[in-house]
């Protein structure tokens, strides 16, 4: 990993967003439950906390038991969690009595913001939690470099597979290949300007330079496309975009698509090298039972074109993931 080397200003930039855009007070309560390596734990939870003189619990380390014993004993009402922790949690709640569940929905319902973020949030893991918490997960996007720079709203309607509009005082582009501004509708890399944004890489003079156009936007190597006003991530270039038969493919999409069949928990898409192809569409499923590959794929046409339907599998007990729980992509394209 490259060294960001952020300003006081900037800190400051990042954390006096948020603060203002999610309504943070002294009257919050949170848990700390995030590296605190890693701007979702330091800046969105622990640095906003602090500004705003509210109050943070911290449970280390991670426990589903933990944290929902904290839901119902303590005066809780911010959370901000990465979808793994989600899904975790959903898991643990599903076991629980009817009872013991509507208790907890009741104390859920009362809390202020539920955030997710750190990687894409499953419209279904979406759904689920709506059902058994009665909130709509607010989901933005941001990165190390340049803190958080598009958000759901905090009032208003909430997309779900989206991450809302730009924050106040940053400014986003979304350009092709050639730094051009793309057609509404189209696909580009997402590009950013903002007080927000970092100074450089630590020591590496080149790596800055290539990070940033002449004109001093930061190049973040995200996807995305604009829905109605909405920003919608279809993935990070290098390891969420498949190329693949001269088509330009969002692993993204085939994952949601995946998730969907009963027998799978959980799956990560990738490209794998391939002559003919440039790249095979691949994919590692955690199922609740094995599958047969004929299955799936002939499940998969009905739902996705021929181009998009992995033609690889391999069956894990769990993806491998790094410590925020985000699916570690070129670790598993090891596995092929």
């Amino acid at each position: 990993p490259k060294g960001v080397l952020t300003t006081h200003a900037n800190i400051e930039a990042q954390i006096s967003t948020l603060v203002k855009a999610w309504h943070w007070s002294q009257n919050d309560y949170t848990l700390g439950i995030l590296p605190l390596h890693h701007v979702h734990g330091i800046i969105n939870v622990l640095g906003c906390c602090m500004w705003s003189g509210a109050c943070i619990q911290f449970i280390h380390p991670f426990s589903v038991e933990e944290v929902l014993k904290a839901f119902i004993q303590t005066r809780i009402n911010v959370f901000m969690a990465v979808p793994t922790v989600y899904f975790k949690l959903i898991q643990a709640i599903e076991s629980f009595s009817e009872s013991d569940q509507k208790e907890l929905k009741e104390k859920m319902k009362g809390f202020r913001l539920m955030v997710s973020g750190s990687a894409a949030l499953p419209v279904s893991v979406m759904e689920k939690w709506k059902s058994l918490s009665g909130h709509y997960l607010l989901e933005r996007y941001g990165m190390t470099e340049i803190g958080m720079a598009l958000s759901n709203p905090y009032l208003g309607e909430r997309r779900a597979g989206h991450v809302g509009f730009p924050l106040p005082e940053v400014q986003i582009r979304i350009v092709d290949e050639n730094n051009k501004e793309i057609e509404l509708g189209d696909s580009g890399e997402i590009q950013v300007k903002s007080p927000c944004v970092f100074k450089e890489y630590w020591r590496k003079p080149e790596a800055t330079n290539k990070a940033f156009t002449s004109d001093g936007w930061f190049k973040t190597g995200d996807i995305a496309t604009i829905e109605d006003g909405y920003y919608k991530l279809l993935g990070r270039d290098s390891v969420d975009i498949i190329k693949s038969g001269g088509y330009k493919i969002s692993a993204l999409e085939i994952e949601e698509v995946l998730r969907k069949h009963p027998l799978i928990k959980d799956c990560g898409v990738i490209g794998i090298p391939d002559e003919e192809w440039g790249e095979l569409v691949a994919a590692g499923i955690v199922c609740s039972e094995a599958i047969q590959k004929e299955e799936l794929i002939s499940w998969l046409k009905e739902r996705l074109p021929a181009y998009k339907i992995p033609r690889n599998y391999i069956q894990l007990e769990d993806l491998p993931r790094n410590a925020m729980g985000k699916v570690t992509k070129n670790e598993l394209k090891k596995l092929f």
